[in-house]
Parts: structure tokens; C-alpha cells; sequence
């Protein structure tokens, strides 16, 4: 219950910072509207500043503190308001791009953290110089170039050159919408290089990540009396080591799901992949501040509840910090 208050607590202060923050951005949606009023229909200023307001439904000569009381009243009914850009309820915007955001996140956590965690039990089993040097090497080469550059490398590789994988949207206008399998397909194809950029960028860290625990276990006394008793290799990796050793991990896929759903807007910007990153993107570029917000407390959302889920699924799987 506890934790529940925290988040409750957390997320009222992070809405309250992202309103602000917003509020607070240089230029103003209204007065850029007006001055292309302006340019293109020679009008009067002020005849073009009404336009601007009716025409985005906002009107920022009121006053801070009275959009943010009609913005939380807004919040607590579930009205995230109307997109200016969109024309559209910013609800069914969100609800809309949840889907792709969540699809890419997750089967690319998946993936990176599957092949990490096998990967980085092999290489603290075989201790090998080679295998960590190899491993260090990828970290340090793919751990210190931000993902969204090896995102437009992969474009440049497999659509430009290969014209293997498409390089924008998130499915084809040939295709039927439905559940299909040739929409579902088509899907899969455009979401594959999202989902390898994501893959190439933080499979190292798992990989290093689950070296480090395993290699914590491997001097345990269980480990020691495991071998005595002849059982095999196998046995030992996947039943003592690697079950150990995965604990600590699932907190940080959990998190890292949270910060993974957090940072997507230059990736499917670059994509042109219509999840909420890409809506975020596409809202601060014009200053869509009811987007904006819908789309930061959709993030805010997502990453506190996977902290809660990481706290969940770590007690489930450790008894010894169950609560008595």
C-alpha cells in the first residue's frame, strides 16, 4: 500500500513539473497561427489573434494557475483534452499509439534480454579472454553510440542499400487492417529494424549485467557442494547458476522497460513509426501543449508502473523479502 501512495504521490508531482515545464516553453502555438494568418490572408492582427484562439481552442492570455486548475480537474475525469494539431480528443490519440510503443518495447526487451542473460551465463561459466574481450569491445563500441544513430545506420543498410526492411510506418496501405496474417506479417516486417535498434543497443548490457551476477554465484558454497555431488554441467548453469543469477535481473527489466517506453520519440521519430514517442516528437515540434501532456502522462504511467511491477515480480521470486 505503501508503494501504491508513492506512485499515486509521485505521479501528481510529475504532472504538476510536466505542466509547468510545458507552460513554460519558448513560443506560443496561438501567436505562430496568427502571424501565418497574417501572411497569407493580409488580415489585421488582432482579427488574426481571435481566429488563432477558435481555431486551436486555446487562448493563452488566461491566466497559469487557471489552465492548470481546469487541466487537473481535466486529468481527474479522464479528459486529456483536444489535440490543436490533430483535431482530435487526445485520449483516443494516446489509446491509438499505445499499441505500437508497446509492441516494439516489449519484443525488443524480450529478445535483448533473453539472448543477454544466456549469453552472459555462458561467458562467466567459460571465463574466457576472448569471449570478454569480444563482449567488452561491443559494449564499449555499441554502449556509447546513442540508439537512434544506429537506428538511421540500419536504415541506410537494410532499406536504403538492401531494400530489405521498409523504413518508415507501421504497416503497408496495401494491407487489410485486422487480425490477419498477412497484416500481421506486414507488422512484424516494418516493426523488425525499431525492434534491431533497440536490440543492438542494450543487448551488452545484459549480457555484462548477467556476467556480473553469475559470476557472484559461481563462489557460493551451494555451487561447490552441487559439483561434489557429480551432478552435470547443465544442471548446474541452468538450475543453481542461472536461477540465482536472474534475480537481480528482473528489477532492471522491468525499470529498463520503463525508461525503454521513456526514450522512444527519437527512435520511432526516425521511423516514422506512429507510437507515442512519435506523437510526443510531433507535439513539441508544434507546440501541442494538450498532446504534450497526454503523451507525458502516458510515459509517467508506464514507468511507474513498471517500478511496481519490478517490486512485485522481485518478491515473488525471492520469499526472503516477503513481508510477514
Amino acid at each position: 500500500m505503501k508503494k501504491i501512495v508513492s506512485c499515486v504521490l509521485t505521479m501528481l508531482a510529475s504532472l504538476l513539473l510536466v505542466f509547468f515545464v510545458i507552460q513554460a516553453m519558448p513560443g506560443n502555438p496561438v501567436d505562430t497561427l496568427a502571424q501565418e494568418y497574417i501572411r497569407t490572408s493580409q488580415m489585421p492582427y488582432d482579427q488574426a489573434l481571435s481566429k488563432a484562439k477558435l481555431a486551436l481552442n486555446y487562448d493563452p492570455d488566461i491566466p497559469v494557475v487557471k489552465r492548470f486548475v481546469t487541466y487537473v480537474k481535466n486529468i481527474s475525469t479522464g479528459n486529456l483534452g483536444q489535440s490543436m494539431s490533430y483535431k482530435g480528443q487526445v485520449s483516443s490519440i494516446v489509446l491509438g499509439a499505445l499499441p505500437w510503443t508497446l509492441l516494439v518495447c516489449s519484443v525488443s526487451l524480450l529478445l535483448s534480454f533473453s539472448v543477454g542473460v544466456i549469453l552472459g551465463i555462458y561467458v562467466a561459466w567459460k571465463r574466457s579472454n576472448i569471449l570478454d574481450g569480444f563482449v567488452t569491445g561491443y559494449q564499449a563500441i555499441f554502449g556509447s553510440i546513442p540508439d537512434y544513430i544506429v537506428a538511421y545506420l540500419l536504415i541506410v543498410l537494410f532499406s536504403v542499400a538492401l531494400g530489405l526492411f521498409p523504413s518508415k510506418g507501421a504497416y503497408s496501405s496495401t494491407v487489410e487492417v485486422g487480425f490477419n496474417a498477412p497484416f500481421i506479417i506486414d507488422v512484424l516486417h516494418h516493426a523488425a529494424l525499431p525492434v534491431l535498434a533497440y536490440f543492438v543497443t542494450t543487448l551488452a548490457g545484459w549480457i555484462m549485467g548477467m556476467k556480473a551476477s553469475c559470476m557472484s554465484v559461481l563462489g557460493e558454497d551451494y555451487i561447490n557442494y552441487a559439483r561434489a555431488r557429480g551432478l552435470s554441467n547443465k544442471r548446474i548453469v541452468f538450475s543453481y547458476v542461472g536461477r540465482n543469477a536472474v534475480l537481480p535481473m528482473v528489477t532492471s527489466v522491468a525499470i529498463s522497460f520503463g525508461m525503454m517506453f521513456g526514450g522512444s520519440p527519437l527512435i520511432e521519430n526516425l521511423f516514422v513509426y506512429p507510437g507515442v514517442g512519435y506523437y510526443l516528437s510531433t507535439a513539441i515540434s508544434r507546440r501541442d501543449y494538450p498532446l504534450m501532456q497526454g503523451m507525458f502522462l502516458m510515459i509517467i504511467v508506464m514507468v511507474l508502473l513498471s517500478g511496481l511491477v519490478a517490486e512485485f515480480l522481485y518478491t515473488v521470486l525471492n520469499p526472503r523479502l516477503r513481508e510477514k
